[in-house]
């Protein structure tokens, strides 16, 4: 398939360029592609090979047909320019061949009838009898080639006609199109002025106070999270402002002393205990108090000193509109972007990032009950979030084996270890051990689209937490982010979808739902909701806050069901006591603004450090050229680095061609710290920690690493 033909696929479809094909036992075969993973089985091992052989072989084609159509893309202005010369000189040369095709057919009709002449003159000759036979067979074999090139000539003609009515249809068609495509970059342009316009006018217009009068979210009905999809975004898909949605269920914050309520229609009620909800309890706070964070961190004391500041961001203008016109539909991944629009971070320390309120993990291992528990990782769901609210610069795509490591043991606990295990699609493996009693790991692609006014950030793969004492093993997904603003105005972010916690132990679960922006609704802004509810479905917590600031939970007494919407969908009524805070934002450090809006954590990342591994993304050179402020070093450095890449990965297809067609198995690229595995508990196949960094670091030796800078 094409890529144009691959972009309206049928839900399901997997693309074969980018996909992983892996062998579990003599019969049957994984065929994997970010979230999506399919199991087949043969009838025999021969049979399975086979179908390994085939399935490689048309992944070959598709990776060479991907290659071939982004070498030819480029700049689509001196393109168009080519194709116009290109379209005006085959055609010239069209016209000139017909004309010396009619020559010919002069010439033939010419040299026809005289041999014709010639023969009717020897026929009409006094010669022997057996002499006036044969020329009389060659004059029907001479009538016979008349009519058959009269016959071509009459084609030729018709031929020349045909093509010279076609060609100007193509020329008006071509010039249609050119025209239509003019049209709609300035319509796309005018859109964004008018969408600034827009934006500006509501921020001034009054009226548009918040309103405090209840918690919404969704009803069970329409939480369902996405299990098996890689996706929700659909090609075609575009989103729209949308007027506030009726509450699906509403809280009511009711006295501890007096929370019981009387009346027959409270049927199926969910019932819990005041006395439970202990302002002075060991894990949960009261929400006048201290945040967790500050109040927990302070024997947490870094041993070693981190810098406070990096240099400030330069101040280089650049078109933006120039470069994105011609992006319009194109994988963000694939298109050559200057260091201007970056921050001096890679993917891999971005996804570290996600580390930056642990503490809320380590709270959660104190927690006597499993619902406790889901409270603080929904919190800690959300946490990952708050950086990137005004992030709107976009991190380096890490190189194919590049790693990234956290050590943090003795100041926090933790380890961290990411790497870049797929550069098409890009993927990376994150594995996090802390001896404070957790486990952290995911395998994450990035899937993005540039919509015109918009990017849409789409994360695939599952996220999973195991805390050691209890056993309890916790999955979920990431939500769609979206930079606004693209073209024309401020950019910014926003964070929506839905996210469903699943503790696969216990069958707890806690379902969140970001809210989309909308300049219509009275709500507050990057609202957060959710419940958390355990395996019978009984509702004990609400969760509730914004993704940017704080999330709090909600401890529920009572729960019925209330009336039923205009939409109808029944609403729930959840008596709750009063809100706790889990988790509250750090502050940004000083002068934040113009250090690309990094968090203390984030300043420290990129930070130089020694006995790391050659391949760590502190040591890749364009992205430190970068960060000293050095961008125009740094696009040079940046355009070798991915040229080397290339050329590895032109090397490495051509391996698996010729491995193949001499009928050997090619595995491919294989990550130096993680293995591909199918997970017992989601059944995908997923990158998981294998063992043997650290030791390697203890005794620096990184003879397995590649040179990739």
């Amino acid at each position: 398939r094409t890529q144009a033909e691959m972009a309206h696929t049928c839900r399901g479809t997997i693309n074969l360029s980018t996909a992983h094909i892996d062998t579990e036992d003599s019969c049957n075969i994984v065929l994997s592609n970010g979230g999506r993973t399919y199991h087949l089985k043969a009838n025999s091992e021969v049979e399975r090979q086979r179908w390994v052989t085939a399935l490689e072989l048309a992944k070959a084609k598709a990776i060479r047909m991907r290659n071939n159509q982004s070498d030819d893309s480029g700049d689509e202005e001196p393109a168009s320019q080519s194709d116009k010369s290109e379209l005006h000189g085959t055609l010239k040369t069209l016209s000139s061949k017909l004309e010396d095709l009619s020559t010919c057919h002069e010439l033939i009709a010419k040299h026809g009838a005289a041999l014709q002449r010639s023969l009717s003159e020897l026929e009409n000759l006094r010669l022997p009898a057996d002499s006036s036979e044969k020329i009389k067979a060659v004059n029907e074999r001479a009538t016979l080639f008349r009519i058959t090139s009269n016959a071509m000539i009459n084609a030729c003609r018709d031929f020349l006609d045909l093509a010279e009515t076609h060609s100007r249809k193509w020329q008006r068609a071509l010039q249609y199109e050119r025209e239509q495509r003019i049209r709609l970059e300035e319509t796309i342009e005018q859109l964004a002025k008018q969408h600034n316009s827009l934006e500006r006018a509501c921020r001034g217009a009054p009226g548009l106070s918040s309103s405090t009068t209840g918690i919404t979210s969704t009803t069970k009905g329409s939480l369902q999270s996405a299990k098996g999809e890689a996706s929700d975004e659909d090609e075609e898909t575009e989103y729209f402002d949308a007027m506030e949605d009726a509450p699906a269920f509403i809280t009511v914050t009711a006295d501890p002393k007096h929370h019981r309520r009387s009346g027959s229609n409270l049927s199926g009620a969910s019932e819990g205990h005041p006395e439970d909800w202990n302002l002075e309890d060991s894990v949960f706070e009261s929400s006048n108090q201290s945040s967790y964070n500050e109040s927990t961190c302070k024997d947490l004391q870094p041993k070693k000193r981190r810098r406070t500041r990096i240099p400030d961001k330069p101040n280089y203008s650049l078109n933006l509109w120039s470069i994105m016109k011609n992006c319009i539909g194109k994988e963000l991944s694939k298109i050559p972007m200057p260091v201007n629009f970056n921050e001096p971070l890679s993917m891999l320390q971005r996804l570290t990032e996600d580390l930056e309120y642990h503490e809320l993990l380590d709270k959660a291992v104190n927690c006597e009950s499993s619902t406790e528990q889901m409270c603080f990782v929904a919190a800690f769901s959300v946490s990952s979030y708050s950086t990137t609210v005004h992030r709107t610069a976009k991190p380096f795509n890490p190189l194919l084996g590049e790693t990234y490591e956290l050590d943090r043991l003795e100041e926090f606990g933790f380890r961290s270890l990411c790497e870049q295990v797929s550069h098409h699609p890009p993927a990376a493996a994150h594995h996090v051990f802390s001896k404070r009693g957790w486990t952290l790991w995911q395998e994450i692609t990035i899937a993005s689209k540039f919509r015109g006014k918009y990017l849409s950030i789409m994360p695939l793969g599952t996220i999973h937490l195991e805390f050691h004492s209890s056993g309890n093993h916790y999955v979920w997904r990431k939500v769609t982010s979206t930079v606004h603003n693209i073209i024309v105005g401020k950019l910014w972010i926003d964070q929506s979808g839905e996210i469903e916690i699943v503790n696969h132990k216990s069958k707890d679960k806690c379902q969140l739902k970001f809210t989309p922006y909308s300049y219509f609704s009275r709500d507050v802004p990057r609202k957060v909701t959710g419940v958390v509810s355990d395996a019978d479905g009984k509702a004990h917590y609400v969760m509730s806050g914004t993704w940017d600031e704080k999330m709090e939970c909600s401890k529920i007494v009572h729960s019925s069901h209330g009336s039923t919407s205009t939409e109808g969908k029944q609403k729930t009524v959840y008596q709750t006591l009063s809100p706790k805070v889990l988790w509250k934002k750090y502050s940004l450090p000083e002068n934040a603004e113009n250090m690309y809006f990094f968090s203390d954590l984030a300043l420290t990342l990129n930070e130089p450090e020694e006995r790391v591994a050659p391949t760590d993304s502190r040591l890749r050179p364009d992205q430190r050229l970068m960060e000293s402020g050095r961008w125009d070093e740094a696009n040079v450095e940046k355009q070798r680095l991915e040229e080397k890449q290339r050329a590895v990965r032109r090397r490495r297809e051509a391996e698996a061609v010729e491995a193949l067609e001499e009928g050997k198995d090619y595995e491919g690229y294989i990550p130096l710290w993680f293995e591909r595995k199918v997970d017992a508990v989601t059944g995908e196949l997923i990158c998981i920690y294998k063992g043997g960094y650290w030791e390697a670091k203890e005794k620096q030796d990184w003879s397995l690493c590649p040179d990739i800078f």
